[in-house]
């Protein structure tokens, strides 16, 4: 395919600081999320003499027994992503996790215009405008762990959920989303995500109780093939993983005191809130004008 492969552009200098060679043996490494291993390349002979030839190296991260099996990591890689580049999933990945997708649809005049019972929002234009600012569309995936998900969800949501009574005439870029708006945006934020998870899990098209059946009658589970198999054990691993997701946001509502209802807004000030559990401290106004002059904050 000349047209596609130039040959030009697929020269031996081209392709110097980046080579690919085939490597025997080396795919035959399994994968360990755990692993510190790694394999490199390197110019061969002693640390002072090089004979010009390059040598593969497997660099160990411990000491290993004689044939003791050594795995490598294949890189930081969800389940899901494992599943479809090698075709396993494992039971203890520490980098697993499930995407959710967030979707904030601004209720613009002319959205609330063409839909009858939906309410405009005032800043509406005003938050489409930021995202388009910073890069951001309107809707995004997030990875979702099994102890955490990502801050940037978070400010992300924060943005979407401002309100007037947040803001009290300021624009939106006064306001650092990386912390606690108001108490009452935080927990619209938190129940949004809860939302979202609720919504991915009801698009699978059985429970989580039902793929556990099919693993515990091994009958029938030894009649699928191992891609069946694996894709089943993966599916309610990820089932599993929003669960806990949903559990850590319910307490985490509870114990930020943001499942009452009459919480404040932030009434204009872009100072941040400090919920009941967060260690962060309250941020001065000192603080806040010398952050907004792009002067160094340091005040002890």
């Amino acid at each position: 395919f000349p047209d596609r492969f130039p040959k030009e552009h697929f020269t031996f200098e081209n392709w110097v600081g980046e080579r690919l060679a085939m490597v025997p043996y080396a795919d035959l490494i399994n994968h360990s999320a755990f692993s510190q291993a790694f394999i490199d390349a390197r110019e061969s002979g002693d640390w002072l003499f090089k004979d010009g030839n390059e040598e593969v190296i497997l660099y160990a991260d411990r000491g290993y027994r004689q044939m003791e099996q050594i795995y490598i990591s294949y890189g930081q890689k969800s389940n899901a992503e494992l599943l479809l580049l090698y075709g396993f999933a494992l039971e203890r990945n520490p980098y697993n996790s499930v995407d959710v997708t967030v979707s904030i649809a601004p209720r613009t005049a002319a959205v609330a215009a063409a839909n009858e019972g939906i309410e405009e929002d005032p800043l509406a234009q005003q938050k489409v405008d930021f995202l388009a600012a910073v890069g951001r569309d309107q809707t995004v995936d997030f990875p979702c762990y099994a102890d955490r998900y990502p801050v940037e969800m978070l400010e992300y949501l924060r943005l979407m959920m401002m309100t007037e009574e947040d803001t009290r005439g300021k624009e939106l870029a006064d306001f650092d989303f990386s912390r606690t708006i108001s108490p009452a945006n935080e927990a619209a934020v938190l129940q949004s995500v809860v939302e979202a998870v609720n919504y991915q899990l009801d698009l699978y098209p059985n429970s989580e109780e039902d793929d556990a059946n099919i693993i515990k009658d091994k009958g029938l589970f030894r009649l699928l093939t191992y891609n069946q198999r694996m894709a089943v054990r993966h599916r309610r691993n990820e089932k599993r993983l929003l669960k806990r997701t949903l559990a850590a946001l319910e307490k985490q509502i509870r114990n930020k005191g943001l499942d009452v209802d009459g919480l404040k807004r932030a009434e204009g000030s872009t100072l941040g809130d400090v919920l009941k559990g967060e260690t962060r401290k309250q941020k001065t106004a000192l603080e806040d004008r010398l952050e907004k002059m792009g002067l160094p904050v340091d005040l002890k």
